[in-house]
Formats: structure tokens, sequence, C-alpha cells
């Protein structure tokens, strides 16, 4: 690694101090797709996918070229990236219609979302913080990892099967920042390389609909 744990701590307490209070903001943000899969209308798939593409590009923008690139030059590849998934969730998911849409069932795929979920949002801040890592020194929502699992238990929800170029970029992403993380101590994200790997077998290869494309 080019940075320490300390070095990597301290660019979460930089991103934290300098966005608050957008950390609630997002966390509301993610209550919100929460209850538009769980109660439709017409428009909830649209606000959904525009919800996740300002998440990654949030994420690209922010997080990868505003603070880790201070530390990682690589954040400049990694937060492009990031900004290309936005903008596949803006296209194939807002744009477009019909492409990606969500239906709350009591099936085991959807469970397992929902696990991913409330990993996310409740149970990754409790184990960072009993692993020793405060706030501001602590991967909030709104930042890659816990992003990432949130996403993919969304996408659980999903009527149809992913096209690989919509689970290509968080997949990469889970080994990638699992491995980087494990490294530094961040136990926290042993969630991750789970949703990740989970995550993108059903979404390629489970679900019974037709594979979405272009």
């Amino acid at each position: 690694m080019p940075f320490s744990t300390e070095e990597f701590l301290k660019i979460f307490e930089q991103y934290n101090v300098s966005v608050w209070p957008m950390q609630i903001a997002l966390n509301l943000l993610a209550l919100i797709v929460i209850a538009l899969v769980v109660v439709k209308n017409k428009k909830a798939d649209k606000i959904i996918n525009v919800i996740l593409a300002f998440f990654w590009i949030w994420m690209g923008i922010v997080y990868h070229w505003l603070n880790f690139s201070t530390i990682n030059k690589a954040a400049y590849f990694f937060g492009t990236v990031f900004i290309i998934q936005g903008l596949l969730f803006m296209v194939y998911g807002a744009v477009k219609p019909n492409i990606i849409n969500y239906k709350f069932r009591r099936h085991p795929v959807q469970i397992l979302g929902m696990a991913f979920i409330l990993y996310a949002l409740v149970v990754y801040p409790v184990l960072a913080k009993s692993f020793g890592h405060v706030y501001p020194k602590t991967p909030t929502f709104g930042l890659p990892c816990p992003t990432t699992i949130f996403t993919f238990g969304i996408l659980l929800f999903s009527l149809k099967r992913m096209a690989w170029y919509m689970v290509i970029i968080p997949f990469l992403w889970s080994l990638i920042g699992f491995s980087a993380a494990i490294s530094l101590g961040i136990k926290e994200d042993i969630g991750l390389i789970v949703a990740g790997i989970l995550g993108t077998l059903i979404l390629l290869f489970v679900k019974p609909k037709k594979v979405i494309t272009p």
C-alpha cells in the first residue's frame, strides 16, 4: 500500500468533516430507495436508479477525486470508473424505459438483498465502532464499501437478470476494496466481498427473467 492505515483513516475523517451533514442526506436517500422498492408507484424505478446513479457519481467525485486522491493517485482512475457506473444507472435505469425494474417479493434472493441492505446501513457502522473506527475516522454510508454493499442489496430486488456491464464495476470494486481494506484493518468490509461474489453470481446467473440489453 502506498499509504498507512492511519493515513487511510485520516481520509475518512477529512471526507466526513468536509461533507457534513451530507451523511444524513445520503442515509435518507437510502431509506427512500428502500421505501420505493416496497411501495411501488409509476416513477419508483426511475427514482431508485437516479438515486443509485447519484451515489456512484458522488463517490467518484467527492470521495475518490477530492479526498482519496491526496494519498493515492489511482483514485483518479477509481473515481472515473465510479462515475461511469453512475452514468450506467442513469442511462439504463432512468432514461431507457422498463430496463431495470424492482419489486419487493418474499423470495430467498430478496431476503438476501435485504440482509445486504441492513448490513450496509446498520451492521456496518456497528462493526466499525466495535473495531475501533470511531466517527469521523470511519467509512460512513456514502463511501464506496458500504454503498457498494447497499447497491448489491437493491439490485437483488430487480425483476430481470442483470447484464454484465451493470455489475462488473461493483463486482471488481468488491474485490479491490476488500483486499485493500482488510490489509489496512477495516474488518467490517468482510461484508463487501460476500455481497460482491454472491450478488454478482445471483444477478448474472440465477434470476429467471430476460437479460437486460441496451
